[in-house]
């Protein structure tokens, strides 16, 4: 079959790869219709998530057709379509037990890796490194499921892919970030970056009870898309983002700020100078000038909320600030199928279509480029969709 396969910093390609087989009673072969390119795959893509392997097939973001299931699996069956959340998850261990599903125990065989960087290892990731398992993704034509019998979401007749594949990724991601955010009748949520995290932290911040919803980030498309979802909006190329924000909440803060950009902020301060020099010589792994803003921005008592990847180690991080500050923070991988059955009630109820984010539909032979106008921000490009 043809995969998207990651061959270093800056060079993914389109391989021909051994099909995947059953290989557990509880795995699931599903034929790709639709997958996507992550933003969090461009960590990837630029060579800051570590443990990466030439070859290495990329994607969490997939749907498709299951075409075989192990003699396990009971709740799918050939012909079905199906989301597949991007954490690989038991369903039974403690975590899975308390509905903490990106935080499974049995999940990912390279535990022991993550628990020398992180203390304790998280749950398996499709197409995300072998810090995280080594599974291969899904921007390819087929895909191994593994616990199939747990993870995947049998989709109703009469939905698009494009309606629910983010249900894999992007909107529970958005929807949880929100959700941490505690929302209460007349609050304020600030997101930093409107990628397509952002857009879905944006609505979902609304349909939790979001009285007002500030947008900051620099790319005009994206700050128009949020502007459409009826948030206010913020170029911080044009002006200081936490000053606005201070200046537009009355000189309390926002209620909630919600961190949607992760280890590759950008920015134009001298710690954005700071951090991109450190990171180009490994000396730090992450850049966060998003996360010293939302921080520092917040309204005491307020919440912080990280929905945007961080991998490592950042410094000058005001943690004074957090603390005298009283802020909560909320962060992490998303839990997907804890969100999978209530969003996409949403979805049926037409309270959103997912696919507005979707900017560019692609082959799967044209990754390479997607991948480059999707880091370059060229041609508009949000999202990408690509069909296998």
């Amino acid at each position: 079959m043809k995969a998207v396969c990651w061959h270093g910093a800056n060079d993914v390609r389109v391989d021909n790869v051994p099909d995947p087989t059953i290989i557990n009673p509880r795995d699931a072969i599903v034929k790709i219709t639709s997958t996507a390119i992550c933003g969090s795959d461009l960590h990837l893509y630029n060579g800051y998530i570590p443990t990466m392997q030439s070859g290495d097939i990329l994607g969490h973001e997939f749907m498709g057709e299951v075409v075989e299931v192990g003699s396990e699996v009971k709740n799918l069956k050939k012909g079905d379509r199906a989301v597949i959340p991007f954490t690989i998850s038991c369903g039974s261990c403690f975590f899975c037990n308390r509905d903490l599903w990106s935080l499974c125990d049995n999940s990912n065989p390279n535990a022991g890796l993550a628990e020398k960087i992180y203390g304790h290892s998280p749950a398996g990731l499709f197409g995300y490194s072998h810090l995280t398992g080594g599974y291969a993704g899904g921007q390819a034509e087929y895909a191994r499921v593994p616990f199939a019998d747990v993870g995947p979401l049998k989709i109703p007749d009469g939905l698009s892919d494009e309606q629910v594949l983010f249900l894999t990724d992007i909107f529970p991601t958005g929807y949880m970030a929100a959700e941490n955010c505690n929302i209460q009748p007349g609050d304020t949520v600030a997101v930093w970056g409107c990628g397509p995290v952002g857009q879905f932290a944006i609505r979902s911040a609304f349909m939790l009870g979001a009285d007002r919803v500030i947008a900051i980030d620099r790319v005009p498309e994206r700050l128009q898309m949020a502007a459409a979802a009826k948030a206010e909006i913020i170029n911080y190329e044009e002006i200081d983002a936490g000053e606005a924000v201070t200046e537009m909440t009355g000189g309390r803060g926002p209620d909630a700020c919600i961190d949607a950009v992760g280890m590759e902020a950008h920015g134009t301060g001298l710690d954005a100078l700071y951090d991109k020099a450190k990171q180009a010589v490994r000396l730090e792994s992450d850049r966060p000038t998003a996360l010293r803003q939302v921080i520092l921005a917040c309204r005491k008592g307020g919440t912080v909320s990280i929905p945007g990847v961080y991998g490592g180690f950042v410094d000058k991080v005001p943690l004074g600030a957090a603390f005298n500050k009283g802020l909560t923070m909320k962060m992490g991988q998303t839990h997907v199928q804890r969100y999978l059955r209530p969003l996409l009630d949403r979805v049926q109820k037409g309270e959103i279509d997912p696919s507005f984010v979707i900017t560019h539909r692609m082959n799967l032979s044209e990754a390479p480029h997607a991948y480059e106008i999707f880091k370059q921000k060229q041609d508009n490009c949000i999202k990408v969709v690509l069909k296998p």
